[in-house]
């Protein structure tokens, strides 16, 4: 996010605080995992067992009603370093369109943070929609482009 003020970085989190669940040919994650990043075309995120390269899946961030969900293939898949038994796994989007709807994904659960950080630093409590206009006032121009890294 390079030189983002500093306001900027305390509201507006990695994407690791989305959870994300994967289904993958004939195999359920036992437990929710972290997204890692949206990118064009598809996302990266954790995985607890190791997925084949062409596999079918099928994810779902649950934090949302309705629950995002969206079917694509693993493109990569590789072990994660600081944790034993713990992969990184590259999943492309079947569809284009399921690319903007994790980003939106994504912003609602930085809206939702937001919100809550207000609570927390300055006792206000605001509605969905009053949150969501002072963060898209406020960060929006900020939020990280498609296949930008962050």
């Amino acid at each position: 996010m390079g030189s983002a003020p500093l306001a900027w970085r305390s509201f507006l989190r990695h994407p690791a605080d989305i959870p994300i669940e994967i289904d993958a040919e004939g195999w359920h994650q036992s437990a929710p995992r972290r997204l890692k990043d949206v990118s064009l075309g598809g996302l990266a995120c954790r995985s607890d067992h190791p997925l084949t390269v062409g596999a079918r899946v099928v994810l779902t961030i649950p934090i949302v009603e309705p629950a995002f969900r969206a079917a694509g293939s693993v493109v990569w898949c590789r072990r994660d370093g600081r944790d034993y038994g713990d992969y990184e796994v590259g999943i492309r989007f079947q569809e284009a369109a399921d690319v903007f709807a994790a980003r939106m994904v994504e912003q609602i659960c930085q809206i939702e943070h937001y919100r809550q950080e207000v609570l927390r630093s300055e006792g206000r409590v605001l509605d969905g929609e009053a949150a969501a206009l002072e963060w898209i006032a406020r960060y929006a121009a900020q939020f990280p482009a498609l296949g930008s890294s962050h």
